[in-house]
């Protein structure tokens, strides 16, 4: 496999590749000391009986020194340059690593439940406070959000905007009021608590299809494991997924108070409350609404508006002096002040980031987890190995060395063992 120069690796990459190299040597270096000890225990034990003891130990110890530097080397190239099945497993699997990495990922990482517990403990409103009320923060953020209002602005053809606004007028504002009505439906559905069935169903469902459908779960990690582990170790990681799996769901259908229905119930009580308005501004709204589109100019106006409010938008944006940009950066600093300051405010803000990120990697993390795997099927095989080595192989040095004195260990025991049973 041919190695990436020295000179074309990150800092943190040359330094892993010294640490591999430095245990690389320790862990041969242990394997030299017990065939050292291993011929000169051989050479002296018909005169000295006792270093039988020793070429045993020696014995266990370079066997298991080279067994464990073959389970080591077959996983990133084949032991010595020979092919033998089911050794340079990395280079030759790299896809399926690369795809089994993105669900590990997805599904450990990417868990709404995750993102919400960081979230919470981060204290994002307060932090984000302290860093807006510095009028250097404040100017910062006014102005890159001026410069992108512009562009957006730029960007947009007029007659499509026209179109669009008169259409999701004509569409939102003209039919019935929905959002009130909407709102208080689902509110007295929360208070009655008549959601519950429908989560006690769904709960229901998935244990009963996890209890006729274990065999779903074999092999459903152990295939992805080195052909080298134990059966029985392999079953036992399956087994442990799908207990763990019914595990959660029997705590979730036992306890109406468990993480996931709290969780549930506090979603859908925001979303009630989000769909109602004030009912003064609803009403404002409403004869706005009417007194609109009950005029034949209907479409002119809104062209209009838009070309005047256009003009004006840009103009102000693009002048640092002028009253939006000036008002835009003293709100960004009062609001900082306020998050700092207001433990209400701060709840608030850090519930709806909380919200919009669990939203987020609810519906995308496949897709987030995908840029993994689509990235990983991209890297040349050789690298992929070299990449993964650097990052685990000094750890798996370790295992050389463990193994070297465990093997040595177990040899003189078991020597010993027949020595005193056999003579």
């Amino acid at each position: 496999m041919a190695r990436t120069p020295t000179a074309l690796l990150s800092p943190a990459d040359q330094e892993r590749r010294r640490a591999l190299r430095t245990m690389k040597g320790v862990a041969l270096g242990a394997l030299l000391l017990m065939a050292l000890l291993f011929v000169v225990a051989f050479a002296l034990q018909s005169t000295y009986p006792g270093m039988a003891y020793v070429r045993a130990f020696a014995e266990g110890g370079m066997v298991g020194a080279l067994a464990d530097w073959f389970a080591v080397t077959a996983l990133f190239r084949h032991p010595l340059g020979i092919p033998i099945p089911h050794t340079a497993i990395i280079p030759n699997r790299k896809d399926e690593i690369g795809r089994t990495l993105g669900e590990f990922v997805e599904t450990n990482f990417l868990s709404g439940e995750i993102v919400r517990t960081k979230l919470e403990a981060t204290h994002i409103a307060e932090r984000l406070g302290a860093w807006l009320r510095t009028p250097a923060h404040a100017e910062r953020v006014a102005t890159e959000g001026a410069a992108m209002a512009a562009g957006v602005l730029r960007a947009l053809s007029d007659d499509d905007v026209r179109e669009v606004i008169e259409d999701l007028a004509r569409e939102h504002l003209i039919e019935p009021e929905w959002g009130p009505p909407a709102g208080a439906w689902l509110t007295r559905v929360i208070g009655s608590g008549a959601h519950h069935g429908a989560v006690d169903l769904a709960v229901d469902s998935i244990l009963g299809w996890l209890e006729v459908n274990y065999a779903a779960f074999e092999g459903l990690v152990s295939r992805r494991l080195p052909a080298w582990l134990p059966r029985m170790a392999a079953r036992l990681v399956d087994d442990t997924v799908y207990r763990e799996a019914v595990t959660f769901m029997l705590a979730m259908q036992a306890d109406p108070q468990h993480s996931a229905r709290i969780a549930i119930d506090d979603y859908l009580t925001r979303l009630a409350d989000n769909l109602q308005h004030d009912p003064e501004t609803i009403g404002k709204l409403e004869d706005a609404k009417s007194r609109i589109f009950d005029s034949p100019r209907v479409r002119e106006l809104a062209g209009e508006a838009w070309n005047t409010a256009k003009t004006g938008l840009l103009k102000a944006l693009e002048d640092p002096a002028s009253g939006l940009r000036v008002r835009a950066k003293a709100a960004l600093e009062e609001v900082g002040e306020r998050l700092t300051k207001d433990p209400s405010l701060q709840h608030r803000v850090d519930e709806w980031v909380t919200n919009a990120a669990v939203f987020l990697v609810d519906r995308y993390r496949h897709d987030i987890a995908s840029i993994i795997t689509e990235t990983v099927e991209r890297w040349d095989p050789d690298e992929t190995t070299e990449k993964i080595e650097l990052m685990v192989g000094r750890d798996l040095q370790y295992i050389r060395l463990n193994g070297t004195f465990v093997g040595a260990l177990a040899g003189l025991v078991i020597f010993t063992i027949a020595h005193a049973l056999l003579g």
